[in-house]
């Protein structure tokens, strides 16, 4: 059987006294909230923390709610909240899309937003969604709050912006009029990561795309915002012949390896068709045609 190496606990009462604790422990210290993913690696010694601060009993950090032009939810809002949440599907249904394929039930029961974004896997589903919708990420620590952008919050594989003294408590994202967005993911088998997914965005106006993003997962060392994607998306008319041109833009902007959920070739064809599917049903939401 597999154990973790011998770890001292504490938990945290608050989000001051959670990042109180994580300063004067320092570096040898993590926060757990869910635990999916940083309990395997600790029971095969790839993580070996000394000390875990549990932040399961922080509420301050569990809510989704619009503030003025954006939604704002905490960072331990659990996978289950997002699926069930109204507030999200009316003006951000990728995130249905794709908590219907994350895991199963009992992960998404314990796990969180923050968690997932906090792992920085490529292939993880809720990264390549903040990543489309142009999310913003609040660290907290002693000396106060900074909002770091996706694009920067993910500085590599398995690391973030976080600092060693800080903690990820909520993530925004902003609304905007004409939205319409969709998640369209391939994996081996039910609730499993992606061999690839992609994210789009747009928001229209007039029949025709005012802006727009994709996002992809597991086609580089991050989830990856392609811009020569976003500058085809501003000011075209949706058409099939469209959607075909956008989908062979992704799959010649991402990089994909050839690992045992398939080979680059398979993925790069895969980044071309999701992306195809996704805009559809983005657009087709934006118009009103799809819920």
């Amino acid at each position: 059987m597999q154990v973790p190496a011998p770890f001292e606990y504490e938990r945290a009462t608050s989000v001051e006294h959670a990042i109180a604790l994580r300063t004067q422990l320092g570096e040898e210290a993590r926060f757990i909230a869910g635990g999916h993913s940083l309990l395997p690696m600790m029971k095969l010694r790839l993580a070996n923390p000394e000390y875990l601060i549990d932040i399961n009993d922080l509420d301050e950090l569990f809510y989704i709610t619009r503030a003025d032009d954006e939604i704002r939810i905490g960072a331990m809002t659990r996978h289950r909240e997002l699926l069930d949440s109204d507030l999200l599907a009316e003006h951000f249904p990728i995130f249905r899309d794709a908590e219907k394929v994350i895991a199963d039930p009992v992960v998404r029961n314990r796990g969180t937003l923050g968690g997932s974004l906090c792992q920085a896997d490529p292939s993880e589903d809720l990264s390549a969604v903040c990543t489309t919708l142009d999310a913003s990420c609040v660290i907290k620590s002693t000396d106060g709050e900074r909002i770091v952008s996706m694009q920067d919050f993910h500085v590599g594989p398995y690391e973030t912006a976080v600092g060693d003294t800080e903690m990820l408590t909520e993530i925004r994202i902003p609304l905007k009029a004409g939205g319409g967005s969709a998640y369209e993911k391939v994996e081996r088998r039910a609730g499993d990561w992606a061999v690839v997914s992609s994210g789009v965005a747009v928001w229209m106006s007039n029949g025709t795309i005012d802006d727009g993003r994709v996002g992809l997962a597991a086609v580089g060392p991050n989830t990856t915002s392609i811009g020569p994607v976003a500058e085809a998306l501003r000011g075209a008319a949706p058409s099939e012949e469209f959607y075909e041109q956008v989908g062979e833009i992704a799959a010649a902007n991402c990089s994909p390896q050839t690992d045992q959920r398939g080979t680059a070739a398979y993925k790069t064809h895969l980044a071309k068709e999701l992306t195809r599917r996704s805009l559809r049903r983005a657009v087709a939401r934006a118009q009103g045609q799809e819920a």
